[in-house]
């Protein structure tokens, strides 16, 4: 499949937006993955029809500390979009901590005004397909956030929203909210999902169905656990992100083995890897649109093109 190959294309709720079934995520783009490698892995995700990109303005790689500024990973999609923003669909995101003012963290209409700027400006575009609540705001109400999201559309400088890691109660309160403000309801909700945490399969992706809203769920892979590359009591292997980065890679414990375990026998009976029967699942649950997956190789884009041809 090609990047102008607009077949098997999926639509974000009532956006209108047609999105690919997977989604390329940029949190290790800097590091790990180098600017140039990135760059050229966009490249080949739009040339096997990949053109939905994640990213956040947090997203620095494996540099990121608590706080930290970010913003490399939207620098890096900006470089490898030039000249080609109408061949992507581009998601990003506001709401962790990206430094020490009011505006650095949460979603209040200040925040969502000067993070949204700063995103377009590194991403080298004055509008992004799809902009995301990072997470839940404790300190700001529904109806401010979504009046704010509200004016960015009308603007035109965001052509829908979305919700990441909020609970099925606060996903409620937006969608009330934009109903009572006559704001178009959350296009997408990202939630993480995977064959060992089906947590948001309870209440979340029921209210994603209710309210019309997609779902594009992240760690489908459970950060490389449903690869078959980790094993309890073993070293990860050399250069894995359990080797470098192993904060951002659960533990494996008896119980949590034995699940691997089974996904793998299952896997092996149908035929496939572990990663694509990982990725068939997740793809396959209600409402999916999208899988995100955190590609640092091409061939890992190409595998996941392959699991859900």
């Amino acid at each position: 499949m090609s990047g102008h190959d607009r077949a098997d294309r999926v639509a974000l709720g009532a956006s209108g937006i047609q999105v690919s079934r997977v989604c390329l995520g940029t949190m290790t783009f800097g590091s790990p993955v180098g600017f140039a490698d990135a760059v050229a892995l966009v490249a080949h995700a739009r040339d096997r029809g990949v053109d939905f990109v994640d990213t956040a303005n947090m997203y620095e790689g494996y540099q990121r500390t608590a706080g930290s500024a970010g913003g490399v990973a939207e620098e890096i999609v900006g470089a490898a979009i030039a000249g080609a923003r109408d061949s992507f669909i581009v998601a990003t995101k506001l709401g962790m901590r990206v430094g020490a003012d009011p505006w650095d963290e949460f979603t209040s209409p200040e925040a969502i005004r000067i993070q949204l700027d700063r995103s377009l400006r590194r991403l080298g575009t004055d509008y992004v397909d799809v902009y995301y609540l990072h997470r839940e705001d404790p300190l700001t109400p529904a109806v401010e956030i979504v009046a704010a999201l509200g004016r960015e559309l009308a603007a035109g400088r965001i052509r829908a929203w979305g919700v990441s890691n909020l609970g099925a109660a606060a996903f409620a309160e937006m969608v009330a909210a934009a109903d009572a403000l006559g704001v178009a309801r959350p296009a997408v909700c990202q939630p993480r999902l995977n064959l060992l945490d089906r947590s948001a399969l309870d209440a979340l992706l029921p209210a994603c169905a209710a309210a019309g809203t997609s779902v594009v769920p992240y760690q489908v892979l459970a950060g490389g656990l449903l690869t078959g590359k980790y094993r309890r009591g073993s070293a990860p292997p050399e250069g894995s992100r359990a080797a470098d980065k192993p904060e951002w890679v659960a533990e494996i414990d008896e119980g949590t083995q034995g699940e691997l375990d089974s996904a793998a026998a299952q896997a092996e009976k149908e035929g496939m890897t572990m990663a694509a029967h990982a990725l068939r699942w997740a793809a396959s649950q209600a409402g999916v649109a999208s899988v995100l997956i955190g590609a640092t190789r091409a061939d890992q884009i190409d595998a996941a093109v392959e699991a859900l041809r």
